[in-house]
């Protein structure tokens, strides 16, 4: 069934968690030149942006207009991810000469796919009765330490980067959007297409298609906050190292990234 269809039957009748993570605040933003302080984002992130990192609620703790809240922050927040990935591609795709003919096909279609989420979480928001927040002004060369639409070899890690950081992001929302089953459902189904152009991308640079450890693969250092944590091998109390090894242990299980850490982030890149 259509997504935006299913919109029409959108509820609130369960929540389930506000944010919880395991990752600590980012400590390595000074790679880029800047400070690890978050620059403002012009979006209403309050209470999502404001709840301690390992925080969890239960619903009577809640009032409708705070989970309401809660659920349309974790949106916003998507919103913003996907404007960086849809401007990113657009400019690439249109930057002469940028991109191999050989590559175009992958990344016009990621494309498609990133322009249909930011229309799929603009509508969704509007559905809430919430109004979308506008699109960001970008700098994707973060202040001047990336030239991405004129180094090919540099816009492949910054797709790498965005990519990777919107799979965990996703993740790390999940549990701020089950207070409605329709929408959860479609950031699941958002995610899984984020991991596969993730995977896609990774690949075009000769890296697994998957993340061992909290090593990148092939990536600067800059791009650390994007893995921190990754090299978790400890699920549940199970040791997944135990039997496999930390890098097999580490990769049978993708991390999350918070949304302070998501928004810190995708920060570097608005002006």
């Amino acid at each position: 069934m259509n997504i935006l269809k299913l919109l029409d039957k959108l509820s609130h009748d369960k929540f389930f968690t506000t944010e919880a993570s395991r990752l600590e605040t980012i400590t390595n933003m000074s790679a880029f030149g800047k400070k690890a302080a978050v620059v403002a984002v012009p979006l209403g992130l309050g209470s999502l942006m404001s709840t301690p990192a390992k925080a969890e609620t239960t619903k009577n703790e809640f009032t409708a207009g705070t989970l309401k809240s809660t659920l349309t922050d974790a949106l916003q927040l998507a919103l913003v991810l996907e404007y960086l990935e849809n401007e990113y591609y657009s400019i690439g795709l249109s930057t002469a000469g940028l991109i191999p003919n050989a590559d175009r096909a992958v990344f016009m279609q990621i494309s498609k796919h990133e322009s249909a989420h930011v229309s799929f979480l603009k509508s969704t928001l509007t559905s809430l009765g919430t109004t979308p927040g506008n699109k960001p002004t970008f700098d994707f060369t973060a202040n001047g330490n990336f030239s991405p639409f004129t180094d090919y070899n540099q816009f492949m890690v910054l797709a790498q980067a965005f990519e990777d950081t919107g799979v965990r992001a996703y993740k790390g929302q999940a549990g701020n959007v089950m207070s409605n089953k329709v929408v959860l459902q479609a950031a699941l189904q958002i995610h899984s297409v984020e991991a596969r152009h993730a995977s896609q991308v990774r690949r075009m640079r000769a890296n697994k298609g998957w993340i061992e450890l909290a090593n990148g693969g092939n990536m600067p250092s800059a791009t650390n906050p994007v893995y921190a944590g990754e090299e978790n091998t400890n699920q549940a109390g199970y040791n997944t190292a135990s039997l496999f090894g930390a890098e097999a242990g580490s990769a049978a299980y993708d991390e999350i990234l918070s949304g302070s850490d998501a928004q810190a982030i995708a920060s570097l890149f608005i002006v």
